[in-house]
């Protein structure tokens, strides 16, 4: 009787086993789709992560190129406004503004005078070339009023069969008739930033301009093309309606995010293919506002590849499990935890390899000598680059959550969080221009404040991205005074012509009389004595002519180290007279330098002479000739540590007759005529003074005032 129950008893105990199994199986297959589904998804967001850092990065690019192009505009413009138009004359300036920008996709730029209807054209490497009759590409501009000076025009994208093209215009005269004009070849511009990016293994980058036409993409027969209708008619039986809704409603609007859609081709394969997109606004014009798009896109079988293998993985675990589920449940369980285990390994090999991603790019930020740093609404810092710590005495942890006011004078700090503040109410990009003291110092800081948003379109952070423009400053300002001691050099010229015939005059009448008067008497000492002076007005009438004239004999070159000993022979006695230690510090092994010795050691002995004037009762003067590192320039430092240059007599040390010493001692010629020797020969010549009122007040500390005379000098490679 129990023999004949036992079948049924094992049977029963078979189904259950049985049950039970399929149960585990059909719970582990759920949770593996459920399991699948949320790594799907978690590599499709961090993929396109990735694709949106790139896409950001390429938009900056686009964006700092165009940036570059329109301070050209503004620079030219500032050369060509308040002189009289002779194009001639901008050819020089414009060509260093090709070389600058040639990499900017600028391949033209032009002169237009619509009230003459006269064209005149620049290319690289090339002269001026003018034309009679006008181009209608001034209709293609955003309006034909008469504009202000700062208003740059930036016209739509203009595509024809051989190039794609961009112009940006910009009044150069008054009356706004007159325009200054740079022609940017858009497929320049675009290629070398875009043609190389790959994500992940096959991906690629495109860009459409606010029109939804393709100013870029790797099938080329797309550029041109507008991007509604160009995929519908390369294959009219895939539905695109999820690429035209992001770009319709998100990229032609100037937002920022992702995505994905159906294309019926990539990379030569065509069918139905599956993919991921990035794309982000691209800041083209602020008025009117001209935005382009760029996107970044890659299939979604990158991804859904590594995963649906492990699914083919385990569908065969399952099968080999039914087949033996009667050998007992663990087997599942095994299989389970060992494709979970591969999946896992997968998502980390991934997670690593965009972790490695993202310290690419954080290492672009944190090698970046710029200063980098995000702050919140309150003007906090949230973020900040080893550069911008360091320089203000700290790292990167020191700063985080402290307001700005703790690096930044109270005046500059109240005036940056005014824009933060506006760049999140606006929720555009502000640029600002302050100046800070360090120290004696004085530098100038440009910086960029820009919105981070959320995939929401609200902005939870600034971008704050700063750079030193000391030097460009500096450079203005000595332009700004070259401007003016070339007015200045001009009218002293013609007065000195002017005295120099009647002078002569008196000189020759003087020489008469004195060969009539006997030698020895009161008259013979009085026309002596006029004679005397009538020279020395002479010699200064000579200095003045000698900074405006023009040499008609060739460049001559000289050994910087031999002019200033030749010179410091001459002087040293003067020196240990008055009680001032000499040092040198001179290069050796320095190429030749463009200049006639003579007049070199001229200025070198008019700098040394103003040093020794202002160390009265001795002091230190250092004397020092350095290279650039490009070997294209010499420079010599002239540094003495007397009484300084008040503030007030900076802009004037070099004007003619303008002198600070006691009357009789000097004629106030000696830097008037410096600076015209060694502008002639291409050279700069700089001055730095640390003066007692700025120093320290009337208790300064002995060594800390003083001035320093820097000249600077081009190179040549003659043999010596």
């Amino acid at each position: 009787m129990d023999d004949a129950r036992r079948p049924k008893i094992n049977r029963r105990v078979t189904a259950m086993i049985i049950a039970f199994a399929l149960v585990f199986l059909a719970a582990g297959g759920i949770l593996g789709l459920i399991s699948g589904k949320e790594i799907r998804e978690t590599l499709k967001y961090q993929f396109n992560a990735e694709q949106i850092v790139i896409a950001r990065n390429v938009a900056a690019s686009i964006e700092e190129k165009l940036d570059n192009i329109k301070k050209e505009i503004f620079l030219i413009q500032k050369n060509i406004l308040g002189q009289p138009f002779a194009p001639n004359r901008f050819t020089e300036p414009i060509q260093d503004s090709f070389y600058r920008i040639m990499e900017s996709g600028v391949w033209k730029i032009e002169i237009r005078d619509l009230k003459k209807r006269r064209t005149y054209i620049y290319r690289p490497n090339t002269g001026m070339h003018e034309k009679a009759q006008l181009s209608l590409e001034l209709d293609e501009l955003p309006t034909q009023k008469v504009l202000s000076e700062q208003t740059i025009q930036v016209s739509q994208p203009r595509i024809n069969s051989s190039a794609a093209g961009l112009l940006l215009a910009m009044p150069v005269s008054k009356d706004g008739f007159r325009r200054l004009l740079f022609h940017v070849n858009i497929s320049w511009l675009l290629a070398p930033r875009l043609k190389e990016i790959h994500s992940g293994k096959t991906g690629y980058a495109w860009i459409i301009d606010e029109k939804g036409i393709f100013l870029f993409h790797p099938q080329t027969e797309f550029i041109g093309e507008n991007a509604f209708s160009a995929r519908k008619e390369k294959n009219t039986a895939i539905s695109f309606a999820k690429i035209n809704f992001i770009q319709k409603e998100k990229m032609l609007k100037g937002f920022e995010g992702v995505g994905e859609y159906v294309s019926g081709w990539h990379r030569g394969v065509t069918g139905e293919i599956k993919k991921l997109i990035a794309y982000c606004p691209v800041a083209v014009a602020e008025n009117p506002s001209q935005k382009w798009s760029v996107a970044v896109v890659a299939p979604a079988s990158e991804i859904e590849g590594a995963v649906n293998r492990n699914y083919l993985r385990l569908l065969l675990f399952e099968g080999i499990i039914i087949t033996l589920v009667l050998a007992g449940a663990a087997a599942i369980l095994f299989m389970e935890k060992r494709w979970s285990r591969s999946l896992e390994e997968k998502v980390d090999i991934r997670t690593q390899a965009l972790q490695k991603s993202e310290e690419k790019y954080r290492s672009l930020v944190e090698s970046a000598e710029d200063f980098i740093f995000t702050v919140d609404l309150e003007g906090k810092f949230q973020s900040m680059n080893s550069f911008t710590a360091g320089f203000f005495g700290g790292r990167p942890i020191d700063f985080i959550g402290h307001p700005l006011s703790d690096v930044f004078p109270p005046p500059v700090a109240d005036g940056h969080l005014k824009l933060i503040r506006l760049v999140f109410n606006l929720g555009k990009s502000i640029r600002d221009e302050f100046k800070m003291t360090l120290g004696d110092h004085h530098i100038w800081i440009d910086v960029n404040f820009m919105p981070l948003k959320t995939d929401a379109g609200n902005v939870h952070m600034v971008l704050c991205i700063a750079r030193d423009v000391t030097e460009k400053k500096d450079l203005e300002n000595q332009l700004v005074h070259a401007e003016k001691l070339a007015s200045m050099g001009t009218l002293a010229a013609g007065v000195a012509h002017e005295i120099n015939n009647p002078l002569g005059v008196i000189l020759g009448f003087c020489d008469l009389l004195i060969q009539k008067t006997t030698e020895g008497t009161q008259d013979f000492d009085d026309l002596k004595t006029i004679e005397r002076q009538g020279f020395h007005c002479k010699k200064v009438v000579q200095n003045l002519l000698s900074f405006s004239r023009l040499e008609t004999s060739g460049i001559q070159f000289a050994d910087l180290n031999a002019c200033l000993e030749d010179i410091l022979n001459i002087v040293r006695h003067s020196l240990e007279m008055n009680q001032i230690e000499l040092a040198t510090d001179l290069v050796t092994g320095t190429p030749l330098v463009k200049g006639d010795p003579r007049q070199l050691q001229q200025v070198f002995l008019n700098i040394i002479n103003n040093a020794v004037a202002a160390m009265k009762g001795g002091g230190h003067l250092t004397i020092r000739t350095q290279l650039s590192k490009d070997r294209r320039w010499a420079r010599i430092e002239f540094i003495d540590s007397g009484a300084g240059i008040a503030p007030e007599h900076m802009s004037r040390i070099y004007e003619p007759f303008f002198t600070t010493k006691p009357e009789g001692e000097g004629t106030g010629l000696g830097l008037f005529v410096s600076y015209g020797i060694v502008t002639k020969y291409g050279g700069t010549i700089d001055c730095f003074s640390r003066h007692a009122a700025v120093v320290d007040g009337p208790d300064c500390s002995a060594g800390t005032t003083g001035a320093t005379f820097t000249v600077r000098l081009p190179v040549t490679r003659r043999e010596s």
